[in-house]
């Protein structure tokens, strides 16, 4: 076992996973491009542009930016990694935004019969789940800053110790 380990790098439960997601994607891909092959096609070279030359420079401005505003902290204060517990939300946040945003800024024609609502619902509905997943990082970033002033380890972090 630990040959294998060292050969793949990880166990053979991690390749097993591996292999079925690929046999999955695989399986998807063909029924895909059996029904739309252009549409498809089309589709994942428009998601790699827009994700590439416009996404990625988007966000990765967005994170430098609160990085460098916001690393400033006062002496003396425990220092906690602090910026995943902004990352994390704003990822799901903007993830929602991505697969919902023609309901939630009302460019798609409303699915009221298939859901029985509105499409007014739908902004606010993914405002109050950002909020919702804002103040739970906050909670738990609180939580985080609480432990370590009980610890009194104040900014140094305790090397990890085999069990």
């Amino acid at each position: 076992m630990a040959r294998f380990v060292r050969w793949y790098g990880s166990g053979p439960l991690h390749l097993l996973v591996l292999i079925a997601s690929f046999a999955l994607t695989g399986y998807a891909m063909l029924r895909l491009f059996a029904v739309q092959p252009w549409g498809v096609a089309v589709w994942f070279v428009g998601a790699a542009v827009l994700h590439d030359l416009i996404l990625l420079p988007l966000y990765s401005l967005a994170d430098l930016s609160a990085v460098s505003v916001l690393r400033h902290r006062a002496v003396g204060r425990p220092t906690v990694p602090w910026i995943n517990y902004l990352r994390v939300p704003a990822f799901l946040s903007g993830l929602l935004l991505l697969v919902w945003f023609p309901l939630v800024l009302r460019l798609a024609v409303p699915y009221s019969d298939d859901t029985g609502l509105s499409d007014s619902v739908y902004l606010g509905r993914w405002l109050a789940i950002t909020g919702v997943l804002f103040a739970a990082s906050a909670v738990a970033f609180t939580v985080r800053v609480r432990r370590m002033r009980r610890a009194g380890r104040g900014g140094e972090s305790r090397p990890a110790t085999a069990p």
